[in-house]
């Protein structure tokens, strides 16, 4: 480990984050000369603190302890190139529109691949007003459910989460050429090509 530049990036994050040396110690319940210490290259935190330090400064561990942080390339605006995530842990879904290091339960999370649509659920699209209402053929129970279904368009994702025992249906507003993805926790993700 190279103390010197984790203490620099240690002092840098703390500076973001607008904490004191005593903010630091107090959480962790050490003395505020060792946060100085750490700082200044004179050693490094003990392993048993890297994780709760993490957490307090809101950055990986990993990439803590290597002494820099890793940063995104900027996102092109790309909408094609739109990702999903699933948590394991607790659900959470998220999105990204280009290459991106999520996380979630402090766990680094790879993005969904579509799978081949031999499992793809049945659908069934109505106008109604001025959105598409869309029933998919598709069991919600607790063991096997739709999560959630995405419909991307152009510089948009209008993401419509779904539960167990609710009934498979959402709505999405008319506009033509998007894309529509549907999640199912057991057979993953499925990506319609065709329009609506």
């Amino acid at each position: 480990m190279d103390c010197v530049k984790i203490g620099k990036l240690i002092a840098k994050l703390r500076k973001e984050k607008k904490l004191t040396q005593r903010n630091i110690a107090d959480a962790l319940g050490i003395q505020s000369k060792t946060v100085s210490k750490w700082e200044c290259g004179l050693g490094c935190p003990d392993l048993s603190l890297w994780p709760e330090l993490s957490a307090i400064l809101g950055v990986d561990m990993k990439q803590m302890m290597e002494g820099e942080i890793e940063k995104n390339k900027p996102d092109n605006g790309n909408i094609h190139k739109v990702r999903f995530y699933v948590c394991p842990s607790c659900g959470n879904i998220l999105v990204s529109t280009g290459s991106a290091s999520i996380f979630c339960c402090g766990r680094k999370l790879e993005r969904i691949i579509p799978v081949d649509t031999l499992n793809a659920p049945k659908i069934t699209v109505e106008e109604m007003d001025t959105d598409y209402f869309i029933t998919f053929d598709h069991p919600m129970t607790k063991e096997h459910y739709l999560s959630f279904v995405a419909y991307v368009k152009s510089d948009r994702v209008v993401l419509n989460r779904l539960y167990p025992e609710q009934s498979p249906t959402c709505r999405f507003p008319i506009t033509t050429g998007g894309k529509l993805y549907v999640y199912c926790i057991k057979h993953g993700l499925v990506e319609y090509l065709d329009n609506l």
